[in-house]
């Protein structure tokens, strides 16, 4: 007997200016927990979580936190490349970041080509506004048009409370696999962004191995 692992292996990556929260965000859904002190990421830093999707498949997403800073965008349009997705990231208190969003969505389109990315948008550091500790900066109804024009999905979210975070991270997942069914994406040679599962020989629990979440670093 055979009992599969995963039934397919979807990559995501995380984009947005510096220091808007893509590493706090990871580490409340990977980990489930908050990290009070988070060093800037350099270059790219991978996790990777099990999830299920509606009917019950599921779904192992390697999940990719790219450095913002300008002097690494060469190293992270590597990982475009074998993408399926991307979580636009910005700050809520923070007018630059959400106005920079455009310009991530362009490059994520322009190297995730031919294939059509999913996108969510996300505004983090909500707990920031709820607490009263920084002023809102982007009115909800300012992003949630943007997401609108462009067809996506807006969430917001708190790294600390954990607040939308797994809504972010499903909606994204959900679509991906809806566009499997529908037949616009499909398995191919020479792209990561979508693979099939894998399985392993039954009679092994490999659940608690695979639901651990696993993060490497690169340059």
């Amino acid at each position: 007997m055979v009992d599969p692992i995963f039934d397919y292996q979807f990559r995501l990556i995380l984009i947005g200016d510096s220091t808007v929260g893509k590493s706090s965000l990871l580490k409340y859904f990977t980990d489930g927990k908050f990290a009070e002190l988070s060093d800037p990421t350099v270059g790219v830093d991978f996790f990777a979580r099990l999830i299920e999707v509606n009917d019950g498949v599921r779904i192992k997403l390697q999940l990719w936190d790219t450095a913002g800073q300008e002097k690494f965008r060469s190293i992270t349009k590597s990982y475009y490349r074998n993408s399926v997705g991307a979580l636009l990231v910005f700050d809520i208190t923070n007018r630059s970041s959400f106005e920079h969003i455009p310009r991530w969505m362009a490059e994520a389109k322009r190297h995730i080509e031919p294939h059509r990315p999913v996108f969510a948008l996300v505004g983090c550091k909500l707990d920031l506004v709820q607490n009263n500790a920084k002023p809102r900066e982007i009115p909800e109804e300012e992003a949630a048009q943007f997401a609108q024009t462009h067809s996506i999905p807006y969430i917001e979210t708190s790294a600390r409370t954990g607040h939308g975070v797994e809504v972010a991270f499903r909606s994204v997942t959900q679509e991906v696999y809806d566009r499997i069914l529908s037949g616009e994406y499909s398995v191919e040679d020479g792209w990561d962004g979508i693979k099939t599962g894998f399985s392993r020989p039954g009679g092994i629990d490999f659940s608690l191995e695979e639901a651990e979440p696993a993060r490497t670093s690169c340059c």
